[in-house]
């Protein structure tokens, strides 16, 4: 068994990279994050346009027609950009919301749990005040805004679910979890680049034992978890969901924490984008499956094999 990307999915792949290379680069992320402005409908269009959301909708409805492992090597990349936006839901909503598969409807959902819900009642919302249909639900309801950790993931509170997403759940954990694997790779990206080209005592802080040690294992909780989101792709086990779930958000928030250590006081400051990746990987860990919810599902799988 070959368990590698064919021809066709790394030209994919490749495609996407370089889409959103020219089109939301470092300037365009640093831009949307000056003017809080989350959701760029023209780039919205655009990726409309290129299929990201209309991916694994059938031909015979306009789509694609590929598949979930097309969908997350697709999503890892917009990870990796740190691409905002309900990216999922409306990736889900295409063929069920009018719009959504063309990009010219945004589309987000009731998707958030966890310590984001702040034991106040009702719950959160993300861009819900960018959408234009909450996935689900027969309208978009209203919500006091709430402020958020990530400055490109505006929050609402609303009075009560708006919306039952139970039937997208494992695909939209699954897609989450490749984000969260595009943002951890390009954490070691950037630790990497930065330990080769930082001097301390005469010479690259990466050579340093240390700063070895601490690069190593971001790579290797990234690739783990990379090749668990790839299985779960395959499979669409909603156990293996879970568990790609839960090694994709360790591995995003917790790489993103050695990236800053491995920048130290530079990677604080509010020029450098290692905080941005940080900040998203947090609000991403409690979107669409919690890790108390993911750990409830493989206990209640592991009890069922040992009956």
């Amino acid at each position: 068994m070959h368990f590698q990307p064919t021809e066709e999915q790394r030209d994919l792949r490749a495609g996407v990279r370089e889409l959103l290379a020219g089109r939301y680069g470092r300037e365009a992320l640093r831009a949307s994050v000056d003017t809080g402005v989350a959701v760029d409908r023209g780039l919205w269009r655009e990726l409309g346009e290129a299929g990201f959301f209309a991916l694994r909708l059938p031909e015979s409805a306009g789509g694609v027609g590929l598949g979930l492992p097309e969908a997350v090597l697709v999503f890892e990349e917009a990870g990796r950009a740190l691409l905002p936006g309900p990216l999922v839901a409306t990736h889900l909503a295409a063929g069920v919301v009018p719009g959504a598969a063309a990009g010219t409807a945004v589309v987000t959902a009731f998707d958030l749990g966890g310590d984001l819900g702040g034991g106040l009642g009702g719950g959160l919302v993300a861009h819900l005040g960018e959408a234009d249909a909450v996935l689900g639900a027969s309208g978009v309801p209203a919500g006091s805004p709430v402020r958020s950790v990530d400055p490109l993931t505006p929050l609402h509170r609303v009075a009560s679910p708006p919306g039952d997403v139970s039937e997208y759940r494992s695909a939209g954990a699954l897609l989450t979890a490749a984000l969260q694997v595009g943002s951890a790779l390009r954490t070691v990206e950037l630790a990497v680049r930065y330990a080769g080209e930082r001097e301390q005592f005469g010479q690259p802080i990466g050579a340093f034992q240390a700063v070895k040690h601490l690069c190593a294992r971001m790579l290797v909780r990234a690739e783990v978890a990379r090749t668990a989101v790839y299985a779960a792709a395959v499979t669409g086990d909603p156990g293996e969901v879970a568990a790609a779930k839960l090694l994709a958000d360790g591995a995003a928030v917790r790489g993103a924490r050695d990236c800053l250590q491995v920048h130290g006081g530079m990677g604080f400051t509010w020029e450098a984008d290692v905080h941005l990746h940080l900040k998203r990987a947090w609000v991403r860990a409690e979107q669409w499956r919690t890790a108390g919810e993911a750990e409830e599902l493989l206990a209640a799988e592991l009890l069922d094999a040992a009956v």
